[in-house]
């Protein structure tokens, strides 16, 4: 199969809109409400203020503040509203970036360069995280050359206090906690860890950015929410997310600083540029209008009673599910969530197993390890398909529970990766267990049965095989097929 060549001359309008829909049908059908992750839905009315706010300002840039002064006032306005629902007291400060990961890289590039100035005797900065925070922590210390200290969390899934405090070193420069953290859907003990961190003189970053936006909403339904936002002394900065819970356009999210100092080591500015002085807040250059205008509007269509409206229904919802899992049996929730983000697992069956059942059911749910689970990120949305779900749900897991040619042809491919890393030198392992991966990979991103593949990939005994295959898989994503 050769790459797609440049197009000699323009295609028709309808052609390419035709191609597209038709492209579009292979796509997870998110409208339908059966999709667990990636899609936030708050009904046919807050999606059409979202796309003709961002179709206004799909072409504006908001690179240059002086150029576009509505970018700047609606920045400013969601920023201010935002940090006004997680306790700002008005001094709270900060910026819009494009997603959850920005706004953690910023958080943690930020704390790196604050310390370089207020704790210069630091040379390899350490950052202490939970094993349940989410893996855009380890990508920002990746990047800006940091430490990271992995700390287990207690059988209720919360980040482990006094791990963290036998984590800490004279180079600990930040601790992270999360609300909720998205495996599992548990606040960490965020009081508990800013008491070390103000006793250590050390910044505190929290993850709100699942539940940002749907926790202040669930508390004043009358649900017990643990503290966890600037109202916490020794919470120095907080990233929550506006498309997801937000229900904004796709690239929509917030970085807060409980400090003007903290959020000015965030920065950048270069003054010895020909082309003129540059400078960006966040680490985008070019910083779509349409994202920052579609939250604007989001935010003031839906108003304080349209979201605590959306928590209800939401909440009512996991209420269903609760109950309805306690009833199927042989699968549970893991911990006890905190809001509406929720993770299925068994004691009695492959839960990979039922996650097949589920998907060939038409159902898109993530898949987690340690321990095997299914990830479900409950939405307003949702509120219509519960029952449905359930039923599947039901089905799924009596499936999961007969004998089948895939269940043994699973066991077999698990034996064999097991057997392989017994015998085989670790190239020979690697080539092996790469081909299988590419074989079965069509179960993890497409309609296909991945219970062999995650199986399999347990049962590598070096996780830097797993990396590599995991990389090959990436990377083949956007790599067209050879043609050999």
């Amino acid at each position: 199969m050769q790459p797609t060549p440049f197009p000699a001359r323009g295609y028709t309008r309808e052609s390419i809109f035709n191609a597209m829909q038709a492209m579009r049908a292979r796509d997870v059908q998110w409208h339908a409400g059966r999709v667990f992750s990636l899609v936030f839905d708050a009904g046919a009315d807050a999606r059409e203020i979202a796309q003709h706010a961002y179709d206004l300002f799909f072409a504006e840039n908001g690179l240059n503040p002086t150029a576009f002064p509505s970018l700047r006032q609606f920045e400013t306005d969601v920023v201010a509203m935002v940090a006004s629902l997680l306790g700002s007291d008005g001094s709270i400060v900060g910026n819009m970036t494009s997603g959850g990961t920005e706004s953690i890289l910023m958080a943690v590039q930020a704390a790196r360069d604050y310390c370089r100035i207020f704790r210069s005797e630091i040379s390899v900065p350490e950052i202490i995280l939970p094993v349940t925070a989410h893996p855009a922590f380890d990508k920002a210390a990746h990047y800006f050359n940091l430490k990271v200290v992995k700390t287990p969390v207690t059988a209720e899934y919360k980040a482990d206090v006094n791990a963290v405090r036998d984590a800490l070193t004279p180079n600990t420069i930040l601790i992270v906690g999360s609300a909720p953290q998205y495996a599992h859907g548990v606040v960490d003990p965020i009081p508990e860890l800013a008491h070390i961190a103000r006793e250590k003189n050390i910044l505190l970053h929290v993850d709100a950015c699942v539940g940002g936006m749907m926790l202040p909403f669930v508390r004043q339904l009358g649900y017990t929410i643990p503290d966890f936002d600037f109202r916490v002394p020794g919470v120095t900065s907080l990233s929550v997310d506006l498309h997801k819970y937000g229900y904004a356009a796709k690239g929509a999210s917030v970085i807060l600083y409980r400090t003007r100092e903290l959020r000015r080591a965030m920065m950048y500015a270069t003054t010895e540029w020909p082309g003129g002085i540059y400078a960006s807040p966040t680490m985008l250059g070019t910083r779509p209008g349409g994202a920052i205008a579609a939250a604007w509007a989001v935010l003031h269509y839906l108003g304080a009673d349209g979201y605590l409206h959306i928590a209800d229904v939401v909440m009512k919802t996991v209420e269903v599910l609760r109950a309805g899992v306690a009833q199927i049996g042989d699968v549970r929730i893991l911990g006890q969530p905190d809001m509406s983000v929720l993770a299925l697992a068994s004691d009695t069956l492959d839960i990979y197993q039922v996650g097949d059942e589920l998907t060939a059911r038409g159902w898109h749910l993530d898949r987690q390890q340690f321990p095997p689970s299914l990830h479900l990120t409950v939405h307003y949305g949702h509120a219509a398909r519960v029952e449905l779900f359930l039923r599947d749900l039901q089905d799924a897991v009596r499936a999961a529970k007969k004998a089948s040619a895939q269940k043994f042809a699973n066991r077999a491919i698990i034996a064999v990766a097991q057997n392989a890393a017994r015998i085989l030198p670790a190239p020979w392992l690697s080539r092996v267990t790469q081909r299988a991966a590419s074989r079965l990979a069509g179960g993890a991103t497409g309609g296909g049965r991945s219970a062999a593949m995650y199986g399999m990939m347990g049962a590598l005994p070096n996780r830097g095989d797993l990396r590599e295959l995991v990389l090959d898989l990436v990377e083949g994503f956007t790599t067209p097929p050879s043609d050999k």
